[in-house]
């Protein structure tokens, strides 16, 4: 089971740029947290976004090249799965067809009330997953 592709469009900026000349690694973590927090937003309805909160719990990120400044970046994010309060996540930061970085990360859902995990319902599951059975 896995969500439709979301595309997070990045700007690379000056302070993206590390000594050597090209994007330092750690920002590909945060255009990561970025895009993740983007598909969020735009699929959960409004009293979801306000409620809950995401907490990264993992990250394995393969360099593949690097991204430079005024660079055409993309991060295609594609939500594979959730379990109890947790979600999974891959993504692909591109530069046009090149492929930069692949990422695997785990992200868990937190009240932003009590900072504890929030499970995720089957309500919230058909959104992220239509026409899938959720009871998967």
């Amino acid at each position: 089971m896995s969500a439709k592709p979301f595309a997070f469009p990045i700007t690379v900026v000056p302070d993206d740029i590390d000594f050597m000349g090209h994007v330092n690694n750690a920002r590909y973590l945060g255009w990561v947290q970025d895009a993740v927090l983007a598909h969020w937003r735009k699929l959960a309805p409004a009293e979801e976004v306000a409620s809950k909160a995401w907490v990264a719990l993992k990250h394995e990120i393969t360099y593949r090249k690097p991204a430079f400044l005024e660079d055409d970046v993309i991060a295609q994010t594609v939500l594979e799965s959730f379990k109890g309060a947790r979600a999974f996540y891959s993504t692909v930061i591109r530069r046009g067809e090149e492929v930069l970085a692949e990422v695997q990360s785990a992200w868990c859902c937190i009240h932003v009330d009590t900072h504890r995990p929030a499970r995720i319902d089957d309500g919230m599951r058909s959104i992220f997953f239509p026409g899938e059975d959720s009871s998967n």
